[in-house]
């Protein structure tokens, strides 16, 4: 099959951010599988403690336990077996214990230092033993090794690593503090709401944010820090204003990516909007200074990080009598926005323009956001280049393999099945792939990304997973 053509001239600045994104990725990769443990933890603090909906002392000593050595040697365990798997999680594990025994604050940024350490120098031992080991003596050296190396990064994260990673984490809170204190939070805005359209969103929100949140319910009992990047209230405005003012195939399929945004809690399918008309980026930016002025000023937090970002999830984290203010912070946000975006759109002379020529797109979103070219064809243009034999799997891949490849993959199934073909479907993370993937949908800005990892698929770019025009277009190669 023959190889997808994107961004095939040299582009330092383009490969630099594709960087980021891959290590953003993997910083996401260790928090996301196990968001569910956290959700746990945030669920019984908010029920048991003395400030909560049901508080009993005896339950509440589950707390700090959970906190302290359950999530964090997850992380490690996580971030160890993404760079070398079972082995390296269990190292990883190791490693990560030695940094919690002697902290006194909750150790998730350690864990994600010495999960992916310990599974680094796992990896590295098998390389330098392969080939060298006499039959038989196999699991003999697998076994201590892997004690070996665990109980010395354990021994080094104690006596070396816990210090130094405490004095980071104390000056980052302290830092996190000083802002809020002197009014400054909500401008925090004007980093994250790029971010998040350049594929950073997970990083931003379980790399940095989630780490400072869960430190902050340790001693507080509730963080804003996890309302800052899942708020759902900046992109509701926009969709809104797309539905009301938009044209075309953008202002058609808005009301249903809005309820998928609010409701489902997946963001990215937004994104694409705002690359059509990159001014749209203001409205985010506003309507996000705007919910987050009103999050500090109404004293809002959540007992946990709402993971996906969905109203239901942002009320479910909300602490006993905390839930008007978290409320109040996302309709501010998202009236906000619309009124910014509906401006943008109603004076807007070009949207019919932008929803078919990508590449105009592209250039204008660069030269406003200053981000990089996103402007890699779309399924349109280049179905004709590929093969028509029928592939036996497709993949879609988005930034966290959870949210909105999930919801590709299911329209796509449904697609298929009606067109009568078999092909396997599924969804990843980009970082995820394996270089024998057949076919691969994407967004335009993961493309890259998705082309280093599988060089030799085909990479199909689209702009919005609901564009069910792209996944009918692909499939009409396969009529005959």
């Amino acid at each position: 099959m023959s190889n997808a053509k994107v961004n095939t001239e040299p582009n330092n600045s383009l490969n630099f951010k594709a960087s980021v994104q891959k290590f953003g990725g993997f910083m996401a990769g260790m928090i996301i599988p196990n968001i569910g443990a956290i959700l746990a933890w945030g669920l019984i603090t908010m029920f048991v403690i003395p400030t909560g909906w049901i508080p009993n002392e005896y339950l509440a000593q589950t707390v700090g336990p959970m906190i302290k050595w359950l999530i964090p040697i997850l992380v490690g365990f996580t971030g160890g077996r993404l760079v070398y798997g079972i082995r390296g999680g269990v190292v990883g594990a190791i490693a990560t214990y030695g940094i919690i025994v002697g902290a006194s604050i909750p150790m998730i940024l350690g864990a994600m230092i010495m999960g992916p350490l310990g599974g680094w120098v796992a990896r590295a031992f098998d390389r330098a033993i392969e080939g060298r080991i006499r039959t038989g003596f196999e699991m003999l050296v697998d076994t201590f090794s892997a004690g070996i190396m665990g109980a010395l990064l354990s021994i080094f994260a104690f006596v070396i690593a816990e210090p130094i990673v405490t004095a980071i984490s104390t000056t980052l809170g302290s830092f996190a503090e000083a802002v809020t204190a002197a009014g400054l939070l909500p401008l925090i805005a004007i980093v994250i709401e790029p971010g998040k359209i350049l594929f950073l969103n997970n990083a931003i929100n379980h790399g940095v944010l989630g780490p400072l949140g869960i430190q902050q319910v340790a001693e507080m009992g509730k963080s804003v820090f996890f309302l800052l990047e899942s708020n759902p209230g900046p992109g509701l405005g926009v969709l809104l204003a797309f539905s009301f003012f938009g044209k075309g195939a953008a202002k058609q399929s808005a009301p249903g990516a809005l309820v998928i945004h609010f409701f489902g809690g997946i963001h990215e399918v937004y994104f694409p909007y705002i690359l059509m008309k990159p001014l749209l980026i203001l409205a985010v930016i506003g309507g996000g200074i705007s919910a987050n002025f009103t999050f500090v000023i109404l004293n809002a937090g959540l007992v946990a990080t709402p993971s996906p970002g969905s109203i239901f999830a942002e009320m479910a984290m909300s602490p006993k009598g905390g839930h008007l203010p978290v409320l109040a912070g996302i309709a501010v946000g998202a009236v906000v926005s619309f009124l910014i975006a509906s401006v943008i759109l109603k004076r807007d002379k070009s949207m019919d323009d932008l929803d078919e020529d990508s590449l105009n797109m592209a250039k204008k979103m660069t030269a406003m956001m200053k981000a990089e070219s996103k402007g890699q064809k779309t399924v349109s243009s280049v179905a004709p280049v590929f093969s028509s034999a029928v592939p036996k799997s497709i993949i879609f891949a988005c930034e966290a393999g959870m949210g909105s490849s999930a919801m590709g993959e299911s329209i796509l199934k449904k697609k298929i099945k009606e067109a009568g073909l078999e092909i396997e479907v599924k969804h990843s993370a980009v970082n995820a792939l394996t270089a024998d993937a057949e076919v691969i949908f994407t967004q335009e800005s993961l493309a890259g990304r998705a082309a280093q990892v599988a060089p030799n698929a085909e990479i199909i770019t689209i702009k919005n997973f609901l564009e069910q025009n792209a996944y009918d277009e692909y499939l009409s190669r396969f009529k005959n």
